[in-house]
C-alpha cells in the first residue's frame, strides 16, 4: 500500500513510503518458516517438525522477518510505483522502518525514467542514397561470382607472388629459443592479405617451390602475447607448394554453370536486379540510421546513468544468450579473447546510450500523438513472436506482458510516423 511519494532535489529521483499489511506479512513469514524448518533442530521435536511458534519462542519473534521482508518488498515497491505512476529504472536505497506481526513499512529512494517533451520530429530532412545501378557495379558483381567459382591450381614455373597461396612449414625463434604457437606444417597462407605479422608474407614473395630459408621480422609493440610484443624473431620456412586461383572465362557456358540463364546478357540483367535490390535495402537502412541519429539529438533533458547501465547489461545478457546457443558462454568468450566484462561494457555503452535516448524520444512522440494499439494488433504480435521463437503464443505471454508489448508497438508506430513525415533529399 502506498503511503506517500516525494520528489527529491536530484532530477528523476523520488522517495516512496510503503507499508506492507498484516495479512501479506503473515503469509510471508509462514512461507519463510516452511522453507527453513527442515534445517532447524529443536530439542523434543524431530528435525523439520518443530511448530512455528516454538521456533519463534526459542530464537526470537523476528526469526522469519528477514526472509519475509525480502520476499514481499519487491512486489510492494512495484505496486507503490505503479500507483504513483512512476517508471522506476533503479532502486538506490531501501530503509526498513517498523517491523512487527502487524506488518512493516519502508522507504525507497528510486530513480525514474524521465518523460521527455519533444518537437521538430515531423519533417526531418535526411539524404537518400542513390539506388541507380551502374555498369561498373554489375561488372563488380559478375567478377565476384567469377572469383567464387575459381579453382586453385599449382604454380610450378615461377616464384611466389602476392595473391598466391603458399603452402609452408614454419617455426619461429626469439633469442634462439622456439616459442609456443610459433610452429606449423603445411600451412596455407595467402600472400598479401596481411594476416601474419608485418614483413612475414612479404619475405616469402620471390621464393620458389622447394626452397628452405630464414626470415627476420619484429613483432608489433601491441602484439596480444606480451612475451613476444616488440621482440625480434627469426622464422625458418620451407615452401612446399605455390597455388593460385584460376578464374573461368566469362561466357555463355559460364553463365549456364552458375545460373539458370542461357546467355551472358540475360545474366547481367539478373545481376542488375540483384544489385538494385541491395542498393535499395542499403538506402533504406541508411535512411533509418540518419533518422535515429536526428531523433536522439532531440533528447536534451537529463537522463539517469542507471538507464544506460541497464541497457548495457541487457545487451550483454543478449550476447551471452547468443553465445550459449552456439555452445559457449560469456566467461569462456572473455577467456579466449583476453577481454573482461569491463571492456565489453565500455564497447557497448555508446550504442546503449543511443538506444535509451531513441526509446525515450519515441515514447514521448507516442504520448504526444496519442498513439494507441488495439487488442487485435497485440494478439497478432504475440502470434508473430511465437512463430519466430518456435513457441506457443501463451508461452510468449509468460515472458512479455501485454502492457510491455503494447508499449513496443506504440514505439514502432511512432517511428513509422516519423519516417512517413521525413523529407528525403
Amino acid at each position: 500500500m502506498l503511503n506517500n511519494s516525494t520528489k527529491l532535489e536530484d532530477a528523476n529521483k523520488f522517495e516512496l513510503e510503503v507499508a506492507v499489511d498484516k495479512e501479506t506479512f503473515a503469509a510471508a513469514t509462514t512461507k519463510a518458516y516452511k522453507k527453513q524448518v527442515k534445517s532447524i533442530n529443536i530439542p523434543g521435536f524431530r528435525k523439520g517438525k518443530a511448530p512455528k511458534h516454538i521456533i519463534e519462542r526459542m530464537y526470537g519473534k523476528g526469526v522469519f522477518y528477514d526472509d519475509a521482508i525480502q520476499d514481499t518488498y519487491p512486489a510492494a515497491l512495484g505496486e507503490a510505483a505503479a500507483e504513483a505512476k512512476l517508471n522506476v529504472v533503479a532502486v538506490e536505497d531501501i530503509d526498513i522502518k517498523e517491523v512487527s506481526d502487524d506488518g512493516y513499512s519502508f522507504t525507497a529512494k528510486v530513480i525514474v525514467a524521465p518523460e521527455l517533451t519533444v518537437d521538430s520530429y515531423k519533417g526531418i530532412e535526411v539524404e537518400k542514397k542513390s539506388t541507380e545501378v551502374t555498369d561498373e557495379q554489375v561488372e563488380e558483381e559478375l567478377q565476384a561470382v567469377r572469383e567464387r567459382n575459381g579453382r586453385m591450381v599449382t604454380v610450378e614455373d615461377r616464384a611466389a607472388a602476392n595473391g598466391d597461396t603458399a603452402v609452408i612449414d614454419f617455426e619461429g625463434f626469439v633469442d634462439g629459443e622456439a616459442f609456443e604457437g610459433g610452429k606449423a606444417e603445411n600451412y596455407n597462407l595467402r600472400l598479401g592479405d596481411g594476416n601474419f605479422i608485418p614483413g612475414f608474407e612479404e619475405a616469402i614473395v620471390g621464393h620458389e617451390t622447394g626452397e628452405e630459408f630464414t626470415i627476420d621480422v619484429t613483432f608489433p609493440e601491441d602484439y596480444n602475447a606480451e612475451n613476444l610484443a616488440g621482440k625480434a624473431a627469426q622464422f625458418k620456412i620451407k615452401l612446399h607448394e605455390i597455388k593460385t586461383k584460376e578464374l573461368p572465362e566469362v561466357d555463355d557456358e559460364f553463365v549456364k554453370d552458375v545460373s539458370e540463364k542461357d546467355t551472358l546478357e540475360e545474366y547481367k540483367e539478373e545481376l542488375k536486379e540483384k544489385v538494385a535490390k541491395r542498393l535499395e535495402e542499403e538506402a533504406e537502412k541508411d535512411f533509418d540510421n540518419q533518422l535515429t541519429d536526428k531523433l536522439t539529438e532531440l533528447a536534451t533533458e537529463e537522463i539517469p546513468d542507471a538507464m544506460y547501465t541497464n541497457e548495457v547489461n541487457d545487451m550483454i545478457n543478449q550476447f551471452d544468450m547468443q553465445l550459449r546457443s552456439q555452445g559457449m558462454n560469456l566467461d569462456t568468450y572473455c577467456k579466449y579473447t583476453g577481454m573482461d566484462r569491463g571492456v565489453i561494457e565500455t564497447t557497448y555503452k555508446p550504442q546503449a546510450e543511443k538506444r535509451v535516448k531513441l526509446r525515450l524520444v519515441l515514447e514521448a512522440i507516442a504520448r504526444q500523438e496519442a498513439i494507441e494499439v488495439d487488442d487485435s494488433a497485440i494478439e497478432e504480435e504475440y502470434n508473430r513472436l511465437a512463430e519466430s521463437y518456435n513457441m506457443k503464443a501463451d508461452e510468449v505471454k509468460n515472458f512479455i506482458t501485454e502492457d510491455a508489448l503494447a508499449q513496443d508497438l506504440k514505439v514502432d508506430k511512432a517511428m513509422q510516423l516519423v519516417r512517413d513525415n521525413a523529407k528525403a533529399k
